[in-house]
């Protein structure tokens, strides 16, 4: 009896010392998120629940509203919202803070607005300006980055037939791109 005692106590001291075991460490694991992403894959996700908030699909809108209206308008407007009517995403109304006294004059060029935004979302997103008086400060001006390098002779006779200017300006900034060869970035 006491062979059966004694293993019967031992029984219960080995079921003591596998439950008080602990399991070996675990290697260290990376959290929830993936890999690390720089800031500014970061920022358009985050500035866009803020721009949804306030009627803007695409923040570009007012990022690039100098683009899309010109130096002259731009200057005098700026992009308050944008809304669409329920579960539609064209035909909405573009909401405008003016300043000054500049209203007049924008209600006659309010369908070239239209079609300068139409254009830019390239379907007929906006069907209608609405136009309140605020306080808008103008953006600085895009400057054009500088030549570094002349146009190379050949391309030049070639580009003079265009008549564009513009056109002309694009196509030899193209060509001096392509012309040099790709830099590695600076670390420092």
């Amino acid at each position: 009896m006491t062979k059966e005692t004694g293993q019967d106590g031992d029984k219960p001291k080995a079921k003591r010392k596998a439950k008080s075991a602990k399991p070996p460490a675990r290697p260290y694991e990376r959290p929830r998120g993936g890999e690390a992403r720089a800031i500014s894959d970061l920022v358009p996700e985050i500035g866009r629940t803020a721009f949804r908030k306030f009627g803007f699909i695409q923040s570009s809108v007012v990022s690039r509203w100098r683009e899309i209206v010109g130096d002259r308008l731009a200057d005098v407007t700026q992009p308050a919202m944008i809304r669409f009517p329920a579960g539609q995403k064209a035909g909405g109304t573009l909401h405008l803070t003016i300043s000054g006294a500049h209203a007049p004059m924008l209600q006659h060029v309010a369908p070239d607005i239209i079609a300068a935004v139409n254009r830019f979302f390239g379907y007929a997103a906006i069907a209608q300006v609405r136009m309140t008086h605020g306080q808008v400060t103008p953006a600085a001006p895009v400057q054009p980055p500088a030549m570094l390098k002349p146009v190379p002779a050949e391309l030049g006779d070639s580009l003079r037939d265009i008549g564009d200017p513009e056109l002309r300006t694009v196509l030899e900034r193209m060509a001096a791109g392509l012309a040099t060869p790709p830099k590695l970035p600076r670390i420092s």
